[in-house]
């Protein structure tokens, strides 16, 4: 609109020209000059220190290129082979997809050399977890677009630092949005870079995913380290300690999980950390339902008169549709193993041991069965132990109660400390790890656009020199191979998105 008004078409285009503006549809871009100083200071930084560096830097992204390759065929044909498999495996199969989700794309030109980043970023995710970009959580967009933008000006930062380093000059750094997403970028002055050498180039091309690798991995060693770095305030080892419950959740209720909450057993399955807490839903998910050991004269007194049926499922019920408080238990007394009995859940398994058989009862010489919640397939009847607060018992399938119950291992030593501190710095550094992890990997493919391409280029022109003389031939070869790279990534993506779509 302000273009097409001949009265504010100039002032506007000067006001964008004096602030480093470009506005066009759907992308928008900020440039100054103002850290030109700085990135000159960190490029003349130790020359030898920095030499050492980026010549690491280029090996890795060197051996990222070929790497990359090899990942994605693989991928391609594990996701052909799910494709055409006549039968799919079940839910609870751990093996690991790949999926790639395409999220942004910043392209900037600037005297023919593309000077941006494909935004892209792979999940490794079991088939039943879910997945950013599809069903991602309004709750984690901050964590994902900070994510986002760090990696981004890091993956930068390295390639602007290696050029002065390499004595390209620097023209500037800036900031996009491509749509929703944020991306980052410099320029560079061309002629500069096409008259150093190839190797030059390759650690000036090379940098932005090498830095992209060394962020992930400092991520990873803060996550692992985290114990350590947080131990004057919090401790652990003590318990999962519950940080949010959703409001649809099944734990919700007066006898329910609270915020607070410190959670230390799972059945008899001690809970020590939040990977207890998720490795403990795990086997009770996929083993079945234990029992609870019951003496004869109790079974008698709480037990009583109840019409049996079974579901839709096989198994069977014998209590009201309407209890809240009573479930139905089998059992067996040795002479029939079919027997049945509408019991309060909570009389039944407090002060009781768990069983598989009756003979995990016969204690003191006192006749004791094991009763089994006689449940629907998938649900579970789970004692949830979190002192000093009376004993949650939860009836429903375990990966609700996973996925609607937020808990940290970090419990505060003092009152006044957050609970939800080590969670945000948690969650960050994993979205920091998967992001820019995935752009040192997906920015390295040999594909047009990307970093890959002028990687790919350079290490033709290192390499092949010497035994392909002809330049236009050396260009063939890589268009080539640059041609089975784009297509290689293109089918990942097209078949990732259709995977999980289809899901």
């Amino acid at each position: 609109v302000l273009q097409s008004s001949n009265s504010l078409k100039a002032s506007y285009e000067d006001w964008l020209l004096t602030y480093g503006l470009s506005v066009s549809p759907f992308h928008m871009r900020w440039q100054t000059a103002l850290f030109n100083r700085q990135f000159y200071n960190w490029g003349r930084w130790k020359p030898r220190f920095l030499y050492l560096w980026f010549s690491l830097g280029m090996v890795f992204g060197i051996v990222a290129m070929f790497g990359s390759v090899i990942l994605l065929g693989k991928t391609l044909l594990q996701t052909l082979t799910q494709m055409l498999t006549e039968a799919p495996k079940a839910q609870n199969d751990r093996m690991l997809q790949v999926v790639v989700s395409v999220l942004s794309l910043g392209l900037y030109l600037r005297n023919d050399w593309p000077l941006g980043f494909l935004m892209c970023f792979i999940l490794l995710s079991c088939p039943h977890q879910q997945v950013p970009g599809v069903n991602l959580p309004v709750s984690q967009l901050t964590y994902f677009f900070s994510a986002i933008l760090i990696s981004g000006v890091i993956h930068e930062v390295g390639h602007g630092v290696a050029a002065i380093r390499e004595q390209v000059r620097f023209n500037g750094f800036g900031i996009f949005i491509f749509i929703v997403y944020p991306g980052a970028f410099v320029d560079l002055f061309t002629t500069h870079l096409q008259l150093i050498s190839p190797v030059q180039q390759l650690r000036i091309f090379c940098a932005g995913v090498w830095h992209n690798f060394v962020l992930g991995v400092a991520s990873f060693m803060v996550l692992l380290l985290l114990p350590a770095i947080l131990f004057p305030f919090y401790y652990t080892g003590v318990g999962a300690l519950v940080t949010e419950v959703a409001e649809d959740s099944p734990a919700n209720g007066p006898r329910g999980l609270f915020v607070g909450d410190l959670v230390t057993n799972l059945q008899d399955c001690p809970v020590y950390s939040v990977e207890d807490w998720n490795s403990c839903l795990g086997d009770i998910s996929e083993k079945s339902q234990v029992g609870y050991c019951i003496s004869a004269a109790t079974l008698q007194q709480l037990s009583f008169p109840a019409r049996v049926y079974r579901r839709l499922d096989g198994t069977v019920e014998c209590c009201s549709n309407n209890s809240l408080t009573d479930i139905c238990f089998s059992y067996n007394n040795n002479l029939d193993s079919h027997l049945y009995a509408c019991l309060p859940a909570r009389k039944v398994i407090e002060a009781s041991n768990v069983c598989r058989t009756n003979m995990d009862c016969q204690k003191d010489f006192v006749p004791s069965f094991c009763v089994t919640p006689s449940l629907e397939n998938q649900t579970r009847l789970i004692r949830v132990k979190h002192p000093p607060h009376i004993d949650m018992l939860y009836v429903g399938h375990p990966m609700h109660l996973q996925y609607t119950v937020s808990l940290s291992s970090f419990v505060p030593r003092q009152n006044f400390l957050s609970i939800e501190l080590p969670v945000v710095i948690e969650t960050f550094c994993k979205y920091l790890i998967s992001l820019s992890g995935a752009l040192a990997v997906i920015n390295a493919v040999p594909c047009f656009a990307l970093d890959g391409q002028w990687i790919l280029n350079s290490f033709l022109e290192a390499t092949l020199s010497s035994l392909i003389v002809e330049k236009q031939n050396r260009e063939l070869v890589g268009f080539l191979i640059l041609l089975a790279g784009s297509a290689l990534l293109a089918a990942n993506v097209a078949l990732g998105l259709w995977m999980v779509t289809a899901r």
